[in-house]
């Protein structure tokens, strides 16, 4: 509360950002609202979305591009944008959860929700270091191009049998355009492209690894 010649006046209470926490929470509710939607969207997307891109409703990086795009719109920073990814990634997951079960569908969201829970912080924090430069924007790219171009690998290796391949060629070329992108704009010096280009490849494999280990032992 401040005082002025015309009497008191509240000065709004901000963040470490310097932004008013209620537009903060006010986007992060917008992000939750939106993060429900979209999942619930992607159970009816299924059955609507050609053959060749069915594989972006039935994806982890489907749901990563989602919550990136949701955190990285929203312009929370910070540890805000790591919890609002767990947020996202969980609500994602029980939208969809919801929407299958009203289509008479059963979906188990216990090992999706999981993986919201301890990756969904990751992607949000990155989506928010695309909005900085050098070495954050290096590390938020290098996760966020990395699940996108690994997912594309096994997409292309071990499901493609089953699998339309346009999809994953599609998630790769954004992967790597995330990673030009961010080259071109965002990082200079030795240090953070290197960490842009080899955390990509990286990531990528180990989540090829990591899927190809789930994988079998699901089956």
């Amino acid at each position: 509360m401040t005082t002025s010649a015309e009497g008191p006046t509240s000065t709004p209470t901000t963040n470490r950002a310097g932004r008013p926490v209620s537009g903060t929470v006010t986007r992060a509710v917008v992000v939750a609202v939106l993060s429900f939607a979209l999942g619930a969207l992607t159970s009816y997307t299924q059955g609507l979305l050609p053959d060749a891109l069915a594989s972006f409703a039935n994806s982890a990086s489907g749901w990563t591009l989602l919550t990136a795009l949701l955190v990285y719109g929203s312009r929370v920073r910070g540890v805000g944008g790591a919890v609002l990814g767990a947020v996202s990634f969980v609500l994602l997951v029980l939208g969809y959860t919801a929407a299958s079960d009203l289509r008479g569908l059963h979906y188990d969201p216990l090992l999706f929700g999981v993986v919201g829970v301890v990756v969904g912080p990751f992607v949000g924090l990155a989506a928010t270091w695309l909005h900085a430069r050098d070495l954050p924007a290096a590390l938020g790219t290098a996760l966020l191009a990395g699940v996108g171009i690994g997912e594309a690998a096994y997409g292309l290796t071990v499901v493609r049998d089953t699998t339309s391949p346009v999809y994953w060629i599609v998630i790769a070329a954004v992967g790597v355009t995330l990673l030009v992108g961010t080259l071109v704009r965002r990082v200079r010096g030795a240090l953070p492209v290197a960490v842009a280009v080899l955390g990509t490849v990286v990531v990528a494999a180990v989540f090829l690894l990591a899927y190809r280990t789930l994988g079998a032992g699901l089956g």
